[in-house]
């Protein structure tokens, strides 16, 4: 009932508030024997934590991950895996002018109404700091997936905003800040200056990607791989929007273009996403999302305070002015525990080996731009 859990067979509870003494998670069900220390976990947490440029948030987490329980002599036990992250940078007394006003796009009014209080520190529960615990989680089922099916996942930024991000390399991705697929970012680092100058804040468009998927993961009529990953996206802080594979643009493409032909030597498309009925293809899993401009803005915005008057709401502190930069890892965790739900699903009904017909793995000519890159 408390919403705070995400999956069943391989479960994560996620805990803590923005402006608490820690954050973290408790993953339980993950398979037994595989060895696992915080170093498997940490390259992710470092590339989503914040104050890694000069174009996110300032606070100064390093958010080191403890492994407290699950793990001995270097490997999981099947018992629940306790993860910890302690926050060490809290400016609690930078919202102390929002505790009696509600910003606008925020959780503020909601949560207040639901509960009856709120924890205006950082946002509380609410506040896309609890993204850490699960890019955590993710890191686990990351390494599981890999180790177990060949699953990797990737993802990058595809829209800063009103600018469009074209693909030239997956190469490229780690190398910038935005996560962004090209050699060049100038044009989106002049933007979030100009941006932060305004006091405002602008949305992003992510990719994700999941390559090595086997064929069969997903369980209709309502367990379906694909509904899945949008129930996951759509959990994320800010994301407005879902996409897998052509998405909305499936609206204007004709059927003898979107549905993917197959031939003996695979699928000549990847329109679908991969996932046809539910259940993966065996190509890509392909996924984009929308994420809106952060509401924690120092632009004065009119609202009301939580007596009903109207009132100026300008927020201070230390926020993002695009969550969307540092969402590429988060993305990437998300789905990573939804494959990792429908691996063990799987594999509880079915077995470890697909049945049916030999799979025809892959594509053609690749999924949609970049996917083969």
């Amino acid at each position: 009932m408390s919403g705070s859990t995400f999956g069943h067979l391989f479960a994560v509870t996620n805990f803590g508030e923005s402006h608490g003494p820690a954050i973290g998670c408790v993953i339980d069900g993950c398979p037994p024997g595989m060895a696992l220390a915080a170093s498997d976990i940490q390259p992710d947490l470092d590339r989503r934590r914040p104050g890694t440029s000069r174009h996110v948030t300032q606070r100064a987490e390093a958010d080191v991950v403890e492994i407290l329980s699950g793990v001995y002599q270097g490997k999981t036990t099947g018992t629940p895996i306790c993860l910890l992250i302690k926050n060490t940078d809290q400016r609690s007394q930078d919202y102390d002018n929002i505790v009696q006003t509600f910003r606008p796009g925020h959780a503020d009014y909601t949560y207040l109404h639901k509960y009856g209080l709120r924890d205006p520190r950082g946002g509380g529960r609410s506040s896309a700091r609890l993204t850490a615990p699960m890019v955590a989680a993710g890191a686990v089922a990351k390494k599981w997936l890999a180790q177990q099916h060949g699953i990797v996942f990737k993802g990058c930024m595809t829209q800063l905003g009103e600018l469009a991000v074209g693909f030239e390399s997956w190469a490229h991705v780690p190398h910038n800040p935005f996560f962004a697929p090209v050699a060049d970012v100038a044009a989106l680092e002049s933007y979030m200056d100009e941006l932060r100058r305004a006091g405002d804040s602008c949305g992003a468009r992510i990719r994700v990607v999941a390559t090595g998927m086997p064929v069969g993961l997903g369980a209709p009529l309502f367990d379906k791989l694909d509904a899945d990953i949008a129930y996951a996206m759509m959990g994320i802080n800010a994301v407005k929007g879902v996409e897998i594979g052509s998405g909305f643009a499936s609206v204007s493409q004709r059927g003898t273009v979107h549905g993917d032909s197959l031939s003996p030597q695979g699928f000549k498309s990847n329109h679908a996403g991969g996932v046809l009925g539910g259940i993966s293809t065996g190509q890509d899993l392909d996924v984009c999302i929308a994420i809106k401009p952060t509401s924690s803005i120092r632009s004065p915005r009119e609202s009301i305070d939580a007596q009903g008057n109207s009132t100026v709401v300008e927020t201070l502190g230390r926020h993002d002015p695009c969550v969307g930069i540092r969402a590429t890892p988060i993305a990437e965790a998300m789905l990573a525990l939804v494959v990792m739900e429908h691996a063990l699903l799987h594999r509880a009904q079915c077995g470890d080996v697909v049945a049916g017909l030999p799979a025809i793995a892959g594509s053609v000519s690749g999924a949609q731009s970049g996917s083969s890159a």
